[in-house]
């Protein structure tokens, strides 16, 4: 199922992106519009999901805010930071010029299924914990994977799961991570494997060098059974639609209330049945919904 928007209304297609790619101040905020609820929801998951000890500290910006800060405590700034990141990320004028429109789509359907998918999740926390990195052009030209493996050597993997999430060989894994380091040695810039840290947009910088640094969660070692049956689940995971992707991640597995996926359905105007709106879907029928996707993973799962 995709989103409901009203596929003939120019005001959400090609024109509009046209428009507002061009920088008419009318057609942004018709854009803006569009795509407010979108990056408002996924703002306030992202940010949750990562806000770790900031909800003691500061008092949260954001619509539902969390947390159980002084009464005195100064704002916290990632969620206002992170609505604009997405903002920039979802309406810059390369992205709305990419839009062509292609089946009647809406513009609010192309930005939904950017939004909820994972390389802009990958995107939003590079950008959130400094993994914003320039690979060098001496990796690069060593072997198509260098840089893939660059990355996951920064993120702390070890040889069998890179050789396992890139489908080659450990020996060529091995060979090429051995290249990398001896490159960086040799150029004193080893420093770039160095895992990437949580920076404080509300902390001073003294108070940064003073407190432990927070690391991304990098990957964990894994048997080799429970690695297959990650990439299976990996596999079968992307041939959901970005709908029934989001009710399993909403109530499986942040076990969100139902109340809370029923009211964010009708905020976005997502249909679950394409004959009942957004702001009719009750309970019993999101609840089938689940029920109906996890069937389809399970079959998903066993032809894989």
């Amino acid at each position: 199922m995709n989103p409901d928007f009203n596929d003939n209304d120019i005001t959400g297609g090609v024109e509009l992106a046209v428009e507002a790619a061009s920088g008419d101040k009318s057609a942004r905020t018709k854009v803006n519009k569009i795509v407010d609820p979108i990056i408002t929801y996924q703002t306030e998951r992202f940010c949750k999901r990562f806000c770790n000890e900031n909800r003691y500290l500061y008092s949260c910006t954001l619509a539902n805010a969390w947390g159980t800060p002084s009464k005195d405590a100064i704002l916290c700034e990632w969620g206002n930071a992170s609505y604009g990141w997405m903002l920039n990320d979802l309406t810059n004028p390369k992205r709305l010029r990419k839009f062509d429109g292609r089946n009647n789509a809406h513009l609010g359907k192309y930005v939904f299924q950017i939004a909820n998918s994972l390389p802009f999740y990958e995107r939003w926390k590079d950008w959130r914990f400094g993994r914003k990195i320039h690979v060098p052009t001496y990796i690069q030209d060593m072997n198509p994977n260098a840089a893939k493996i660059f990355f996951a050597l920064r993120s702390g993997n070890n040889v069998p799961l890179i050789a396992q999430k890139l489908a080659i060989c450990e020996n060529d894994v091995d060979a090429i991570a051995q290249r990398i380091i001896i490159e960086l040695t040799q150029r004193n810039r080893l420093h770039l494997l160095d895992p990437p840290s949580t920076v404080s947009l509300t902390k001073s910088s003294t108070d940064q060098e003073e407190r432990e640094s927070q690391n991304d969660i990098a990957w964990t070692d894994l048997a080799p059974e429970q690695l297959e049956d990650n990439l299976r689940l990996k596999d079968a995971w992307q041939q959901l639609t970005p709908v029934e992707q989001y009710i399993l991640e909403a109530m499986v597995i942040e076990e969100q209330d139902a109340n809370d996926v029923l009211s964010a359905l009708e905020k976005l105007n997502i249909q679950l049945n394409e004959n009942v709106p957004a702001n009719k879907t009750d309970r019993q029928q999101l609840y089938y919904f689940r029920r109906k996707t996890l069937a389809r993973l399970a079959k998903l799962l066993d032809i894989l």
